[in-house]
């Protein structure tokens, strides 16, 4: 089943459409936005793969990792020292 949708999109976005239809690559600006979403899709669901593959890569590296203690007191040195120079 097909659901009509109303949208408002920049005026480039829509000459890009017109121009993808008018070259004939789709048929109607209703298929070339089905391809964007399509597309849309396979990029989230390729970054969230690559994602869950750093995350696993992290969680299975045997080397040791830096204290927790280590890290606050480094941000809170970046934070002191952005406020110096910042003058606050």
């Amino acid at each position: 089943m097909n659901d009509k949708i109303s949208i408002t999109l920049p005026s480039h976005m829509v000459e890009a459409l017109n121009e993808r239809v008018d070259a004939g690559a789709y048929e109607t600006i209703s298929e070339a936005v089905g391809a964007a979403l399509q597309a849309l899709h396979r990029e989230e669901l390729s970054r969230n793969a690559l994602l869950d593959a750093k995350i696993r890569e992290a969680i299975d590296d045997g080397s040791a990792g830096i204290p927790a203690n280590d890290v606050f007191d480094r941000i809170e040195r970046l934070h002191h020292n952005r406020l110096k120079t910042s003058g606050q």
